[in-house]
């Protein structure tokens, strides 16, 4: 009686050829084994040992697996700097525009992100949405600059003008025999200030 077959799913195999990885395993550098025994795209995993999540299933010989240059996004993308500069699993960004400068008045399915139903997203779509700050676009630098300099300026020239014309304060009060006292209503009034007073 033969025994009944396991049901469920087959047991990862990477894919790997270990042949050749046994037939070059003493020769040359570890760097040299790895680029003979790995695809190109998982030779940076390979030193790791990181588990490849596709199974052999995926490839229908050994030369197909050499040559399998890019990994559907559904799987992971396991490429170097090289093949992908972004570092973000080879998605496409659209071109960084910010939503402010786009028509206001189109058809636009989300009428306040001013986006279409499907429609890709860059990766830094949290400071290109409509709720990131605006792009101050009244006035050029330049023009800002020279704005700026004609109020400092004009600040400064009244400043000027101010000091020249104002009365200096005197360096001593005056003083007033008897404090004026009789002459300014007597003694309930308010005197001016006398010889002695502080």
């Amino acid at each position: 009686m033969t025994k009944p077959k396991a049901s469920g799913p087959r047991p990862f195999q990477p894919p790997i050829d270990f042949e050749l990885c046994q037939r070059d395993d003493e020769t040359g550098p570890l760097g040299q084994q790895i680029s003979r025994c790995f695809p190109g795209e998982l030779q940076m995993h390979a030193r790791y040992e990181i588990p490849f999540p596709w199974s052999d299933e995926q490839f229908s010989n050994n030369e197909e697996r050499r040559n399998r240059q890019h990994l559907d996004q559904s799987i992971l993308n396991w490429s170097t700097d090289v093949e992908d500069p972004g570092m973000n699993g080879g998605y496409i960004n659209p071109p960084p525009i910010k939503r402010q400068f786009r028509d206001p008045h189109a058809d636009w399915w989300d009428k306040q992100e001013r986006r279409n139903y499907g429609e890709p997203i860059h990766e830094d779509n949290d400071i290109l949405g409509m709720f990131s700050p605006e792009e101050y676009t009244h006035t050029k630098p330049g023009k800002g600059l020279f704005q700026i300099g004609c109020f400092v300026a004009a600040v400064l020239g009244l400043c000027a003008v101010v000091g020249s014309v104002y009365p200096d304060k005197q360096s001593a009060p005056r003083e007033f025999e008897g404090g004026l006292e009789r002459e300014l209503g007597g003694p309930n009034a308010v005197r001016a200030r006398a010889p002695g007073d502080e």
